[in-house]
């Protein structure tokens, strides 16, 4: 059994170009791609992601934190 401790591995560095299932898929978006960090106006990464819906090609912005909820996202594409 999972506790609620457990997080999912995340690797900041591996993130773009990661494949993730969301655990409650919406309008039938259930994998993703993390297509990059969202950049400030330096270049730099911010705490924020980009991923795709790999379904419909949709972008949204994700605090990469959330990444690591296995109540709502899965390593991989399952």
């Amino acid at each position: 059994a999972v506790t609620g401790r457990a997080r999912n591995p995340v690797n900041r560095k591996k993130l773009p170009m990661s494949k993730w299932t969301a655990v409650s898929p919406v309008n039938r978006e259930k994998h993703f791609l993390v297509v990059d960090w969202v950049r400030n106006d330096a270049g730099e990464p911010t705490e924020r992601l980009v991923v795709e819906a790999v379904l419909t090609q949709r972008l949204r912005e994700i605090h990469w934190r959330e990444l690591e909820d296995p109540q709502s996202w899965r390593v991989g594409w399952r």
